[in-house]
């Protein structure tokens, strides 16, 4: 009888540790790429899961197999309603404080937007001095950030009405009076996706994920359950010895959270930007949502989360190669999109 093998490759990813329950539902943006639009913009925008279809498309990408031939694509829609510019903040840095926040300007909302649902210690603003404030430093700003609300009524399937807030970075040009400017002008106003981005570019989607609760480690890692039809005295589902108290290798699976983490997924294609949503809602609306009422973006593949959860798009921080030699950004053709019934039977 051989010896028996004591080793085995390990079981799940650690790269995504502490597998913890994400902080907020609507994640923070922790880096915001470089981006030469020729303009300034916003370099993030705010949007609501609606659910999945799929669709036929002419493969654009160069030198890919399928390059000119009509393929299938799953895609995900996004609700993107306009949202409203409330504030501006301004950012300095220095070497031993690091970044830190030179001025502000908030604008009055609109009553509408029900801001007191999310910020109960609202007052009065006095926006021109703020402006002025942040105006007299701006040879010491290097960053110029504004702070969004989402305006859940105006999409179709949500039946909220607190807005989502979420500060993003403004880009797409070096000079940071030119960014301030534009600041200035969207203040108190509201902007629309097509603003931030156009169809065929691709973008990154920030989210949260499903949540699963408490699980135990063959569910949460993956690892191999022990074979049922011996005698195991303590169980099928153990992990082996040294697996509690004290000892423990953090490497070792454990039992606990799982889902409800915040998960990036980079690169996914904007195939539609559109106000139509005959094109895309299935017979009998989307499944957990409805119809879809404002603007909506169609992107590739998936995303994180559950449908009416809010996810954050963001310009791409690492595009791939065959989308850098693109040059021009133009949508691919799309021969198709499944208006069948999600329902089931």
């Amino acid at each position: 009888m051989g010896a028996r093998k004591k080793s085995a490759p390990r079981r799940g990813s650690l790269g995504f540790s502490p597998r913890k329950r994400a902080s907020r539902l609507v994640p923070r943006v922790k880096t915001w790429p470089r981006v030469d639009l020729g303009r300034p913009a916003l370099l993030g925008f705010l949007g609501y899961k609606v659910g999945m279809s799929h669709a036929f498309v002419i493969d654009d990408r160069r030198g890919k197999p399928t390059y000119g031939k009509e393929i299938f694509v799953p895609i995900t829609i996004i609700e993107t309603a306009p949202v409203y510019v409330l504030a501006i903040r301004t950012y300095g840095y220095d070497p031993n404080r690091g970044r830190y926040i030179l001025g502000e300007a908030w604008a009055p909302p609109p009553e509408d937007l029900e801001l007191h649902r999310k910020i109960s210690t609202l007052g009065s603003f006095d926006t021109d001095a703020m402006l002025s404030k942040i105006e007299s430093q701006l040879d010491k700003t290097r960053e110029v950030k504004v702070i969004i609300a989402s305006q859940p009524k105006l999409a179709g399937g949500l039946s909220k009405k607190k807005p989502d807030l979420l500060e993003v970075k403004v880009g797409g040009v070096a000079d940071v009076s030119t960014l301030y400017q534009y600041a200035k002008e969207k203040l108190g106003s509201t902007v629309t996706v097509g603003e931030v981005f156009k169809a065929g570019q691709l973008i990154d989607v920030i989210g949260v994920t499903k949540g699963k609760g408490f699980q135990g480690v063959v569910k949460r890692w993956g690892v191999k359950e022990l074979p049922r039809w011996h005698k195991h005295r303590k169980g099928s589902r153990r992990i082996g010895a040294r697996s509690h108290g004290k000892g423990v290798f953090w490497e070792t699976p454990q039992a606990g959270q799982t889902g409800f983490h915040r998960r990036t997924e980079y690169n996914k294609r904007i195939l539609l930007i559109d106000d139509d949503a005959y094109k895309i809602v299935p017979a009998g609306g989307f499944l957990h949502y409805g119809v879809v009422k404002s603007t909506y973006i169609a992107v590739t593949g998936s995303v994180p989360g559950t449908p009416k959860r809010p996810l954050v798009l963001r310009h791409p921080v690492r595009p791939p190669s065959w989308y850098l030699s693109m040059g021009k950004v133009e949508p691919p053709t799309i021969t198709y999109i499944s208006l069948a019934s999600k329902q089931g039977n």
